[in-house]
């Protein structure tokens, strides 16, 4: 037997291979999805809200704004309520009594729920009263709002608040960002407001998390990573992609334009059917202007769905600090976007130069096919389930 022979049946083994792999994968990757869409098809696990935390001598009250996505996705998991009506909107008043910790001078603080909400829909708003010693010079806030749900194995809900803060009824905070990572630490003597550093650093990770727990815009960016003949090539369709989704996201917490997530989420589904698709049966349009207009275009839509939950919470941001969260958040999530592109690109690299490898060189098409199945899911779960 000759040795092209025997390269050739070797090839043709991996190729089987890699077929039944791919196959496999094609079968997790849409019962994955589906798992997800049966319970909710919001394509980020983090619901965001605004919180305003008013010390004084006698108590500390929170005032917590929750999103509708919050209060549905608590009640879903707790099984308590089968409907989002008024009554599983006040039960979620004491489940943020349960989720927030109040700690004054390193003492944990009872708390209340005093005010709940009397709509099922707009701005949800809670008040929860704590008993202050009127001695107390520290205070410390915790979270773990969500974190008991999952959205997907190993990747829990996770809520956050955009945080001003007041003493003694002056404003002496604005913009601060809590989650669950890290507590927030309040000074009742301290009336500096919080440096730049700390805003910026807080949305520029928001950011970042913002793309790597949205696996609709993991997606996106890895059907245009396939395609990519050339660095050059990927700077330019990720640049656009970036300029397109930034307008949107200002324009939409700025509420100059809006678009309902019954819109938004189907659009952002089909884009990265479309551009699987094109990766796989139009590859001569997927390196020219075509795929660059898509990219800019559907980039439009996936800044609208950046946007989500941020537009209730930075509602009520002073201007400069506004500017500063909208301008972190758009850092954060380009260098989410290049965590994704550097290695993706790489890996594409070393498969195109492995051109004795049949397996590897339909490696594309077969991403491609996955990726475009997972957004056939994600398209069915947003028009059946009408949005986030």
């Amino acid at each position: 037997m000759r040795i092209a022979d025997i390269i050739n049946i070797s090839d043709s083994l991996a190729f089987c291979g890699l077929r039944r792999l791919l196959n496999s994968q094609l079968i997790a990757c849409v019962a994955w999805l589906l798992f997800c869409s049966l319970q909710t098809v919001a394509a980020h696990p983090v619901a965001q809200g605004a919180m305003e935390i008013r010390l004084d001598a006698e108590r500390v009250s929170l005032v917590v704004t929750v999103s509708q996505e919050e209060v549905a996705v608590a009640n879903a998991w707790s099984g308590k309520h089968s409907t989002l009506d008024l009554a599983a909107v006040r039960s979620h008043g004491e489940y943020l009594l349960a989720h927030l910790l109040v700690l004054a001078d390193g003492q944990a603080l009872n708390g209340q729920v005093v005010e709940t909400p009397n709509q099922i829909s707009g701005r949800l708003s809670f008040r929860l009263d704590y008993k202050s010693p009127g001695a107390a010079q520290h205070f410390e806030f915790s979270q773990n709002v969500l974190r008991e749900l999952s959205f997907a194995p190993g990747n829990p809900w996770e809520a956050s608040y955009i945080v001003k803060t007041f003493v003694a009824g002056r404003a002496v905070a604005d913009g601060l960002l809590f989650t669950s990572q890290e507590p927030l630490l309040v000074a009742a003597q301290d009336f500096a407001k919080p440096g730049r550093l700390a805003l910026e650093g807080g949305f520029v990770q928001h950011g970042v998390l913002h793309i790597l727990r949205g696996y609709d815009h993991l997606l996106f960016i890895g059907a245009l990573v396939l395609a990519a003949p050339s660095w050059f090539y990927l700077l330019k369709v990720i640049g656009l992609f970036t300029l397109s989704h930034t307008l949107t996201l200002i324009l939409a917490v700025l509420d100059i334009v809006r678009l309902p997530a019954e819109i938004v989420e189907p659009m952002i589904a089909a884009s990265i059917v479309v551009i699987a698709m094109q990766n796989m049966f139009w590859p001569r349009s997927k390196q020219g202007w075509p795929r660059l207009f898509l990219a800019f275009g559907f980039g439009l839509f996936h800044g609208l769905g950046f946007a989500g939950g941020l537009l209730e919470a930075m509602s009520g941001m002073a201007g400069s600090h506004l500017a500063l969260a909208i301008i972190a958040f758009s850092i954060g999530v380009e260098i989410g976007h290049l965590t994704v592109v550097l290695p993706g690109y790489y890996l594409i690299r070393l498969q195109q130069e492995a051109k004795n490898r049949l397996a590897l060189k339909r490696l594309p098409q077969y991403a491609s096919g996955v990726i475009s199945l997972c957004g056939l899911v994600y398209f069915y779960a947003a028009v059946h389930f009408g949005g986030i």
